[in-house]
């Protein structure tokens, strides 16, 4: 099976630091403030990027690299919040971090599908909404272990990057990054990842 156009790119060795993971809810705070001023913004160019793809039958490319840019600096916020990552992301989505997504360029898309994508959405959603439910549970228990341990343990992380996966494809699939439908697939053809971080 051929790589899905949304997909994440793990190069992690599992070690973590007990002090910033102790305070990671603090450490996550700028992110979270930055990500959501970008927000106003993306939500509004993700309106303009229906219509335009709408009418044109692809994401134009500025639009569709403003909102890329956006989701893969949401991926990395999400990663390191969740502990999937442990180096302090940079601000924005230059450079390369432990847990990066990586987005396609954009393509035609069927104008039909594109004008009712937030119908054919709703299942992806609804699923999204479940899995990141239980991650959430299992990320306290990964608080825990990687204070403990010093390190995260290997399934844990494999489960927290295959919801964040299927998290940003699916927001992928709304914002009309991809016609792609979120994929469950959680092979090598999905996620790349280092040896030591095989899904």
């Amino acid at each position: 099976m051929d790589t899905h156009p949304i997909h994440l790119v793990v190069d992690d060795d599992l070690r973590r630091s007990r002090l910033t993971v102790f305070f990671r809810g603090l450490l996550v705070i700028p992110h979270l403030l930055f990500l959501l001023l970008w927000a106003i913004a993306a939500y509004i160019l993700w309106i303009v990027n229906w219509f335009a793809t709408l009418v044109m039958g692809r994401s134009p490319d500025g639009l569709h690299s403003f909102l890329a840019r956006f989701v893969r600096y949401m991926g990395r916020v999400q990663a390191y919040y969740h502990l999937l990552a442990n180096p302090f992301p940079p601000f924005g989505s230059g450079g390369s971090y432990a847990v990066d997504v990586e987005i396609a360029p954009p393509e035609q898309q069927n104008r039909l599908t594109v004008f009712f994508r937030g119908l054919l959405g709703i299942p992806a959603m609804i699923l999204n909404y479940f899995l990141n439910a239980v991650f959430n549970i299992v990320a306290i228990f990964a608080w825990f272990a990687c204070l403990v341990l010093g390190r995260m343990p290997e399934g844990l992380r494999n489960f927290g990057v295959f919801v964040l996966k299927y998290q940003m494809q699916t927001i992928g699939y709304l914002m009309l990054l991809t016609p792609r439908y979120p994929s469950l697939n959680v092979g090598q053809s999905e996620t790349e990842t280092s040896p030591a971080a095989t899904v």
